[in-house]
């Protein structure tokens, strides 16, 4: 098959894809042609844009796949919120490397997310060539500087020390250049391979983490989050920018002391360059399909975004520790993962200037 125009040629797969660079593609872009796809020269993998309503509510040109999307692709589930109900989480770019967990938090989501595969939630790594191919691809075209998140279908660590770790596969591509960086998020405490890494400009680091009390209950597998608040001082003390993540929330008998001796023990090791914080919440297809069961009941409510905790106890939840980490450690610098316009305006606080766990 010809190609149409000097821009034009048909991909092996007879898909029409732009050869230019990224500065025509967004011209084409806004000429009316969306999305479009370009690729600098021949060799490299297509990349995808298109025109994203961000939360200020622009129109924005934004990366959307790379090549067929399986390995690089824009995380674009949660509509504009329009509604107070609807749930606010900006669009970020997915690393997908790799799927699974072992450490078999109760409420994982990948036990609805992975529940048509035959090895379930088990560890899961493709093809370590097209991992290869696909990130030197993206680092080398796209020019708008994006932080990729490594951990969103499995833990970023899953495979450290097993000859397949992220910190040997992917880390390094990374350091071959200074425009994007990438987010490994994981409740592991296993950071050796990140440190020897040395990738302090290109790594972002963030720790998924819980009360001491909840963390016992129904994260049994996983590190204790004393064990990861100290992988993530190492981290810190080394110059890794390091984040973290109090979520889910749940209102165990005692939660709010649980969750103030947590924040002490994370201030005493670490200064963190931001915290998202978010509530127990859950799929229908989680919960049918995790084995333990026990945290479902303090699902009161229902949403656009599955299961809840009702209103009014998400709200003394948040009220209670953003006021305990501005007032006792004078850290403001809080977002709140998969909340509604309406939460986040209760609270005070600019749905739309968000700065959470996912984004630069």
């Amino acid at each position: 098959m010809e190609a149409q125009s000097d821009l034009y040629r048909y991909d092996a797969d007879d898909k029409m894809t732009l050869i230019m660079d990224q500065r025509s593609a967004i011209k084409e872009l806004n000429s009316g042609q969306d999305p479009v796809r370009f690729k600098t020269d021949k060799r490299e993998l297509s990349l995808q844009i298109k025109n994203v309503k961000n939360l200020a509510g622009k129109e924005i040109p934004r990366f959307s796949n790379l090549s067929d999307g399986s390995i690089i692709t824009l995380f674009d589930k949660t509509p504009y919120p329009v509604h107070k109900h609807d749930v606010v989480c900006p669009h970020f770019i997915e690393l997908k490397w790799a799927n699974g967990c072992n450490f078999d938090c109760a409420w994982c989501y990948l036990n609805g997310t992975l529940r048509f595969r035959p090895m379930k939630k088990k560890p899961y790594l493709k093809n370590e060539n097209k991992i290869i191919n696909h990130v030197r691809s993206f680092l080398k075209q796209y020019e708008i500087p994006s932080l990729l998140n490594s951990g969103e279908l499995s833990d970023s660590l899953v495979f450290e020390g097993n000859g397949c770790a992220l910190s040997k596969l992917i880390i390094p591509e990374f350091k071959k250049q200074k425009k994007h960086k990438l987010l490994i998020l994981t409740k592991s405490a296993n950071v050796k391979g990140i440190l020897e890494s040395n990738s302090q400009k290109q790594v972002i680091v963030s720790f998924s983490i819980n009360a001491f009390e909840v963390a016992g209950q129904w994260e049994k597998k996983a590190p204790t989050p004393r064990q990861r608040i100290n992988a993530a001082k190492k981290l810190y003390d080394a110059g890794y920018e390091v984040r973290f993540r109090i979520d889910p929330i749940v209102p165990i008998e005692g939660w709010e002391k649980g969750y103030k001796q947590l924040i002490d023990y994370l201030f005493s090791k670490v200064k963190p360059e931001r915290i998202t914080i978010g509530s127990l919440r859950g799929l229908q297809s989680t919960i049918n399909n995790c084995e333990d069961k026990s945290w479902v009941e303090y699902l009161d409510d229902s949403s656009n975004w599955g299961k809840k905790i009702s209103f009014e106890k998400r709200y003394s939840m948040y009220r209670t520790i953003i006021d305990y980490l501005k007032d006792e450690h004078g850290f403001t610098d809080v977002g709140l993962c998969k909340e509604t316009v309406e939460m986040w305006k209760e609270l005070g606080m600019d749905w739309r200037g968000v700065r959470c766990n996912c984004g630069l």
